[in-house]
């Protein structure tokens, strides 16, 4: 049996393989293709699947033990010890901290193994690889944290990779652009997370000198009021809603896309956007306490899932259409954790790393053979050249389109379950629909990218498309068997999955009488039913009659409708008229004009030139005239006699 003391190493791993590689990229920073790439793709890879092999032998440790003692602890070193602010270097691994793990690692190797071939041609493959797994590491960190600055260490770590990596290309100015925008967005939402750290440690500090560690906090949580409970859980939530991309702090998401394709696949599936709801989950105990929040979290959580649908439904760049995907999958998560379905949350996590990995990486193979083309009006009939990569790809489109038997059916099916089952029934419906709008974009981009004629006009790149070397297709085929079985966890009324976070999350709510097993059959069945519906839609629109769209542009109101929803609900557009805009021309007319010109240099100016005018006023006294110094003499001689005479009188 594996020892506590390795659980450093699920962390340290990738670490290492960060510190490796970052010593390859500056010894060959000028390299075309480095001659060691090899060997960095070696250490790379090798740092996140020896992590994932450690991660699944505690796996399988703490399935060993009885249900009640799955709980794992290593203390790695003193930290922080200052008054009543007690923080170690500590990490625990329970059955949500061990899932979270197995995911990370498992799908993070694929994508390192992806990115193998994707990236061998970059002149920076050395420094990308570097950046990879230091997002893991920093991710790992964050899951892993048996308190709270350990998480928010971790949590700011991705924030920072994330910047890292979505400007990689930082020579393009619109890279570089979409990385501090994610930066800068993420920042607002950390914040409010930081204030939560310290409300709730200030509230907490006289009782409990370890307030800031998961299980003395659950212990203590009865000494906090109801209303502290409410702030604390609603400033954490912003924090979630900057890193899970919730609204309205969603925009920097989309122009992740920036970013080399298994990088977005790497932030939407396994690290970065989970974070804000691993971190609910982690604190359901103080979460439950407030209905308040949990009533926002839900609101929250419909909206953008409802918003980032109908979204998608017109976008063209193939990567922007599952950028918006993964915001709405987030959506859903957020609503079921608003209803206090937190262990479907997670298995909604759990499922969506697979099938959008898988749709990500998809794209990327895509967008290798079409010669980095994203524009998905400029593909098709890619089927009968990329079979395998059409072939997992569709097995993703239906696992996030809730098609049994595939993964996003069974997590998706019992997030909207308990959302029926809380009594929010217009919640309920919202949700169905935003599931059959789900169905819809993600058919609609199978079908233009795969089916059909290809409509790209420039006859190289078509004479060109080619399916994906093994080290791309690999991938897509362990993510797409893991997309079809990974469900079956979840089998309603046999939920493994649920029985295995039952330590974490508590007492598990019970199905009222309402809620029969029949009822939650009927509701599988609707929402297999809108999904159809909604792939029946895209398949007329796209495949049998084109005319439709030519119908639609014609019509002024669907036509305003279409760019309402193809301009993103113009939310850049606002944020750019009622926030950066003011800002920008507060900081020119106020504090660059008056403030730093008029105060600012005014004092340095000002100070420079009264030296200066008194030095006009004394340089004569230095002029070099005999005259004058004589003249400065007799002047002094008076001035001493005149003193003198003072005194003696």
């Amino acid at each position: 049996m594996i020892d506590n003391n390795f659980l450093v190493f699920i962390p340290l791993l990738p670490l290492l393989g960060a510190i490796l590689s970052g010593i390859f990229a500056f010894s060959h920073a000028s390299d075309e293709e480095g001659p060691n790439n090899k060997i960095i793709s070696f250490i790379s890879c090798l740092a996140p699947a020896a992590a994932f092999l450690i991660a699944s032998l505690f796996f399988l440790k703490l399935q060993s033990l009885p249900v009640d003692q799955r709980v794992l602890t290593f203390k790695a070193y003193e930290w922080i010890h200052v008054g009543n602010l007690n923080i170690d270097m500590d990490f625990l691994l329970d059955p949500l901290s061990s899932m979270m793990t197995i995911v990370i690692t498992f799908i993070g190797t694929l994508i390192h193994i992806y990115s193998v071939g994707y990236m061998a041609k970059d002149r920076s493959f050395a420094r990308y690889f570097s950046y990879l797994n230091l997002f893991t590491f920093s991710m790992l960190m964050l899951v892993l944290g048996k308190n709270l600055p350990i998480m928010f260490l971790g949590w700011e770590g991705v924030g920072l990779c994330s910047y890292l990596l979505i400007g990689f290309w930082f020579t393009d100015s619109e890279k570089a652009i979409a990385g501090n925008k994610a930066f800068i967005t993420n920042r607002i939402g950390d914040f409010g997370f930081l204030l939560g750290v310290f409300l709730l440690f200030w509230s907490l500090q006289d009782a409990n000198p370890n307030s800031l560690d998961f299980v003395s906090m659950k212990n203590s949580i009865s000494l906090l009021s109801p209303s502290t409970i409410t702030a604390i859980t609603l400033l954490f939530f912003i924090g979630a809603m900057g890193k899970s991309a919730q609204i309205p702090l969603h925009v920097w998401l989309p122009d992740a896309m920036a970013g080399p394709t298994p990088v977005s696949a790497l932030i939407h599936a396994a690290t970065m956007v989970t974070a804000g709801i691993y971190m609910i989950v982690r604190l359901n105990f103080l979460y439950s306490l407030s209905p308040a929040t949990l009533s926002f979290i839900e609101t929250i959580g419909l909206i953008t899932a409802f918003f980032a649908a109908t979204v998608a439904i017109t976008q063209s760049d193939i990567k922007k259409v599952l950028a918006y995907s993964t915001v709405s999958q987030l959506g859903y998560m957020f609503l079921a954790a608003g209803v206090g379905a937190y262990s479907a949350a997670s298995f909604h996590l759990f499922t969506h790393a697979f099938f959008k990995a898988l749709l990500f990486l998809g794209s990327g193979s895509v967008i290798h053979a079409m010669s980095e083309e994203q524009n998905i009006w400029k593909m098709g009939g890619l089927w009968s050249k990329m079979k395998i990569t059409g072939a997992t790809f569709l097995i993703g489109t239906l696992a996030i389109s809730g098609i049994p038997p595939f993964a996003g059916f069974f997590s998706k099916d019992e997030i909207l379950f308990k959302v029926w089952e809380s009594g929010n029934i217009p919640f309920y419906i919202i949700g169905l629909i935003t599931s059959g709008l789900t169905a819809f974009y993600m058919f609609r981009l199978f079908f233009l990218v795969f089916m059909g004629s290809n409509r790209n006009d420039d006859q190289h790149v078509v004479d060109h498309i080619h399916e994906s070397p093994m080290s791309m297709t690999l991938p897509l085929i362990i993510l797409a068997i893991c997309s079809t079985i990974v469900g079956f966890l979840g089998i309603p009324h046999l939920n493994m999955f649920e029985s295995w976070l039952e330590p974490v999350i508590g007492n598990l709510p019970k199905e009222s009488a309402d809620a029969s097993h029949l009822m939650e059959y009927f509701l599988i069945i609707d929402t297999v039913i809108v999904a159809l519906i909604g792939i029946s839609l895209a398949y007329v629109f796209y495949i049998r009659k084109n005319s439709i769209l030519e119908k639609i542009k014609g019509n002024q109101t669907l036509q305003k409708l279409h760019d309402f929803s193809e301009n993103k609900w113009y939310f850049d557009e606002l944020y750019n008229k009622l926030i950066i805009k003011p800002l920008l021309g507060f900081s020119d007319v106020f504090l660059f004009k008056f403030i730093d010109k008029n105060i600012i240099d005014g004092l340095v100016n000002g100070t420079a030139k009264f030296y200066s005018a008194m030095s006009y006023g004394v340089r004569d006294i230095q002029s070099g005239k005999v005259r004058y110094y004589a003249y400065f003499m007799l002047f002094g001689i008076i001035m001493m006699f005149v003193y003198t005479a003072s005194k003696t009188s």
